[in-house]
């Protein structure tokens, strides 16, 4: 089960677990500012917050975060998948014959991470929780090759959307709510202000009726449908 039935949760207050990587364990980067799950708390008050994820780990690493799931968990939210496509980063600094030959290069890549976020994604359903996953963001827009690297983790972000689409599992389109310079601490860490618009997100799906615009695309589901 990965949305909620109409009434469970809504009004009362929940447990949500993060799951991934430094997307939501960012504390290592904030120069002593507040982190994701720390602003989590402030935006869900009364709720429970818990943070799994761990920095620097890939979507294999959150096989092990759920062996320390909490009994009483109610939500989990998953950002994994950055870690993976980072480190296929040397592919494009290949030089193949042509434009053809190049995507069949990065296809070959994004064929093994749909391997791997396949194999993920079902773990973390198969606790009949309600489920979000999130996109890999952009890098900030003043990073030199920015272009080139929002072109391919555009392959990396069709795997997760689609396999969300295909569960009807919750999307938070990291993309559309990290979109500034500022929100990033580095060119792969949200900074705290990118933490608190990434922890509204998250508090907003979890909580409200009607989610804001870019926190949830359910596949099928019907129009204002929330965890």
């Amino acid at each position: 089960m990965c949305l909620m039935d109409a009434a469970h949760n809504r009004e009362g207050a929940g447990h949500v677990v993060l799951l991934g990587d430094s997307i939501f364990d960012n504390g290592a980067y904030v120069e002593g500012g507040p982190d994701v799950i720390s602003q989590l708390r402030d935006e869900l008050p009364g709720w429970t917050c818990t943070l799994l994820a761990v920095d620097g780990d890939t979507i294999a690493g959150v096989a092990r975060q759920l062996q320390q799931l909490p009994g009483d968990a109610t939500h989990l939210v998953v950002s994994a998948g950055g870690n993976d496509a980072l480190g296929y980063a040397p592919l494009l600094q290949e030089t193949p014959a042509s434009v053809a030959e190049a995507l069949l290069v990065l296809n070959a890549a994004k064929e093994r991470f749909d391997g791997d976020y396949g194999s993920m994604l079902p773990a973390v359903l198969a606790h009949g929780l309600p489920t979000a996953v999130s996109t890999i963001y952009d890098t900030p827009a003043s990073e030199p090759g920015q272009k080139v690297i929002k072109a391919a983790l555009c392959l990396f972000n069709d795997s997760i959307t689609r396999a969300a689409f295909s569960r009807g599992t919750a999307l938070i389109d990291l993309r559309l709510i990290c979109s500034e310079d500022g929100d990033y601490a580095n060119p792969i860490e949200p900074s705290s202000l990118g933490g608190r618009k990434i922890a509204q997100a998250i508090a907003n799906l979890v909580r409200a009726r009607h989610p804001g615009p870019h926190s949830v695309v359910i596949a099928g589901a019907q129009p204002g449908a929330a965890l």
